[in-house]
């Protein structure tokens, strides 16, 4: 599999392997593989590096997890030359910091931005893919396929009636614009109260004139506590950067470094109970769910957390009816990704904030100037929809891929997304997915996955290159066992209970199916190492000179 080469008459250009997406996961995949000397082309639809952080450029847009942790772990250098300003890093931030991976590993002399992949043949006769179409029409050739499209990069649009003939601006957190939108002296209508939409609430209420936010589901949401990082804190980090990584990859279940926790929720009295909560909501961040280590299991457990934060929405919410429109009592706290949030339920204190329930009373329509429910219409002159995304699924849908006998993604999961360890689908020859369903992916710092994704890959494909072995695909009787595994180890626990993106159940007619691995990414990094430890046990593979398939391993 040396770098794979066209004739000056061939229409098209060839590459071991097509990349696509210039995320996170995209530029550590282009980086692996040009070390191992693989000919790669990233394909990128935006205008520049960053995935997720690209686009998402929202009021309030920052990560939830720490960003010293929210970060490469391949190049010592790099995690001890960059320096993170915030304990949780904002949008621009994030996007600077991949700005300067690609920078310093240059990286764009084989990313090709402004660029979407069309579509992707598998040709039986070549074992490669043949026929991959980019913008304009143009086709080039791969050996391999790899989709480091991101689970949360297909922004959903809702389908609301008379949206179109709405006459102001209209935008999505998913897509929102390059250069800045002021907001002030309008009238905002807010839809969604997702992670987006809790994050960029209490920022655009500072500048409109008037902030209508409209609550389908209310959410769980703990203060961020975000502050400056000191020299001390960034050197605790540094200094320890080898035991962190190693706690995130092996020991935490979400791949975050973390105290522990050593008990049950009821193993403590109530007094004790309460201390310990509001020692996790004075620190702030997503640890609070590690106040205990049975919170996602047992619901009496998990009640005790939840009535926590419905009482502290009570003491920082004025308005009793407000207060308790906020409370979330539709899932058990944490099994919708708990957000973090800078004065989020204080913004409700504000004169020009308003809630309107849109769970009884739905929206009936937009009209050209206002939001209609329950017969009232709310004036607006902007809308900006937190309505999420089509999660995990939503990005490879997109794509025409073709596999054995022409079938496609979408035929294949119409009853749930079907993968071998979130890593490959069986019909898809040589298409790897970077954090697919079925992998760790959005339960757990997503960095941690997509650095265990791309070297596994990587290794794989080193492998085949040694082996002489021409293609490789999950086995159908793995990836059915793993998909039942799945979602088994889900059923386990709580999260199942919530009408979640986990679920898919923010799209209308998606299938309900637990999507992410939920065992912890430590067992699931075991699970992949012995798999490729065992010859790649579950995938099929054949040699350049047997049509024959053979199972390994």
């Amino acid at each position: 599999m040396s770098p794979a080469q066209s004739s000056p008459a061939e229409a098209s250009e060839a590459y071991d392997v097509v990349i696509v997406g210039a995320g996170f996961a995209g530029m550590y995949m282009l980086h692996r593989l040009r070390r191992l000397g693989f000919s790669a082309r990233v394909y990128e639809q935006g205008g520049g590096v960053g995935g997720t952080w690209y686009w998402n450029r929202y009021p309030g847009a920052r990560c939830d997890v720490e960003s010293m942790q929210y970060s490469y772990s391949f190049s010592e250098e790099l995690q001890q030359e960059w320096d993170w300003t915030e304990r949780y890093a904002p949008q621009a931030e994030i996007l600077k910091y991949a700005n300067h991976v690609a920078d310093r590993f240059d990286l764009r002399r084989d990313i090709q931005f402004d660029t979407r992949v069309e579509r992707a043949v598998f040709d039986e006769q070549t074992n490669g893919w043949s026929s991959v179409t980019i913008s304009g029409g143009k086709t080039v050739e791969a050996k391999f396929v790899v989709l480091a499209t991101g689970c949360l990069s297909n922004a959903r649009k809702p389908d609301i009636k008379g949206l179109e003939n709405f006459k102001g601006p209209v935008y999505h957190t998913g897509n929102w614009p390059h250069e800045p939108v002021d907001f002030t002296g309008l009238r905002v209508g807010l839809i969604g109260t997702g992670s987006s939409g809790i994050q960029s609430a209490p920022i655009i209420a500072e500048q409109a004139k008037h902030l209508t936010v409209f609550q389908r589901t209310a959410n769980f949401s703990i203060p961020a506590r975000n502050a400056t990082l000191t020299d001390e804190e960034r050197d605790a980090f540094r200094n320890n950067y080898s035991e962190i990584r190693r706690f995130a990859r092996e020991v935490a279940r979400n791949g975050i470094y973390a105290e522990q926790p050593d008990r049950g929720a009821l193993d403590d009295s109530e007094d004790d109970r309460h201390a310990r909560y509001g020692a996790r909501w004075d620190r702030g961040g997503l640890t609070f769910m590690y106040a205990y280590n049975n919170l996602g299991l047992d619901l009496a457990a998990n009640d005790t957390a939840a009535d926590y934060v419905r009482g502290k929405i009570t003491e920082i919410v004025k308005d009793a009816s407000t207060a308790k429109l906020l409370q979330p009592n539709s899932h058990p706290i944490g099994t919708k990704r708990i957000c973090i949030d800078t004065d989020y339920f204080a913004t409700f204190n504000r004169p020009n904030v308003s809630l309107v329930d849109i769970k009884t009373n739905p929206i009936e329509e937009i009209t050209a100037n206002a939001v209609r429910v329950a017969g009232a219409d709310h004036e607006v002159d902007a809308l900006v929809m937190a309505t999420g995304f089509d999660a995990m699924t939503g990005s490879v849908a997109r794509i025409g891929i073709r596999g054995r006998g022409g079938r496609t993604p979408n035929q294949k999961w119409a009853e749930g997304p079907k993968t071998y360890l979130g890593l490959m689908s069986a019909g898809f020859p040589n298409l790897f997915i970077i954090t697919g369903p079925g992998s760790p992916s959005v339960l757990s710092n997503m960095i941690v996955s997509i650095e265990q994704h791309v070297d596994w890959i990587a290794d794989c494909l080193l492998h085949m290159r040694k082996q002489g072995l021409a293609t490789m695909e999950a086995d159908g009787g793995a990836e059915d066992k793993w998909v039942a595994h799945v979602n088994e180890v889900a059923h386990g626990t709580l999260y199942p209970q919530a009408n979640s993106w986990y679920m898919g159940a923010n799209i209308p007619g998606k299938p309900r199916i637990f999507m992410p691995y939920i065992g912890g990414v430590g067992v699931y990094r075991r699970i992949c190492d012995e798999v490729a430890g065992k010859g790649y046990e579950g995938f099929v593979m054949t040699r350049a000179e047997q049509p024959r398939r053979v199972v390994t391993g």
